[in-house]
């Protein structure tokens, strides 16, 4: 998903600087627009910051999760993926890529071993953790699963993606309670989440089915 949601946003970037020759001077003034009255506004400086802001804009693009416009919170949900998996630096970027072609070959241990490089080099890289943890539930590992997902949280308190992964673990550990109070935090983050809303249903369901038997 970061990879397809970077190409979104360029080809929107591309767009909106043909139709606004240097949209932006400064992160500064996009900020700035991320409260624009116009929706289309917004849309623009979202996309700016997913390309150029720092981690440190993080926390101001996800106030626009809950943007009036669903176009507005599409762009705000694939830019934090872009911004929370851009590193700053070339080689961990270059080892996140080998990793997620190594997850996409389904070839685990490679690419946990692969991301453990990244966090023994850039250890306060949020993405790298979560990335590992995404892994290690493929691979079955549902407690060393979790406990980078802790990792994740103790540097990005707003990865979404990270509390709905807690979900899925204690899902798939029939920890149903569990499982939904973390989705309903990362639906708190980010009320975009339709799956998550699904998965809640399901999960209440199972949750009643196993109070009713242990009566």
């Amino acid at each position: 998903m970061p990879r397809l949601a970077a190409v979104l946003l360029t080809l929107l970037c591309a767009t909106v600087s043909l139709a606004q020759p240097g949209a932006y001077a400064n992160r500064e003034q996009a900020l700035k627009d991320l409260s624009a009255s116009d929706a289309a506004q917004r849309a623009v400086a979202v996309t700016w910051i997913a390309n150029h802001g720092t981690q440190a804009d993080a926390e101001a693009l996800a106030r626009r999760l809950s943007d009036e416009s669903p176009i507005v919170r599409g762009i705000a949900e694939q830019g934090l993926w872009v911004l929370w998996t851009r590193s700053g630096d070339k080689a961990i970027d270059a080892l996140m890529a080998k990793a997620a072609e190594q997850m996409q070959e389904q070839r685990f241990n490679e690419a946990i071993a692969t991301l453990s490089e990244v966090i023994r080099r850039r250890p306060a890289f949020a993405e790298g953790w979560n990335r590992r943890a995404t892994v290690l539930y493929l691979a079955g590992e549902y407690e060393k699963s979790l406990a980078d997902c802790d990792e994740v949280m103790k540097r990005n308190q707003q990865h979404f993606g990270a509390l709905a992964g807690y979900g899925q673990i204690y899902f798939q550990l029939e920890r149903y309670d569990k499982a939904i109070a973390y989705w309903r935090r990362a639906l708190e983050v980010n009320p975009n989440m339709t799956g998550v809303e699904i998965n809640i249903k399901g999960a209440e369901q199972l949750l009643a089915e196993k109070r009713r038997r242990a009566i």
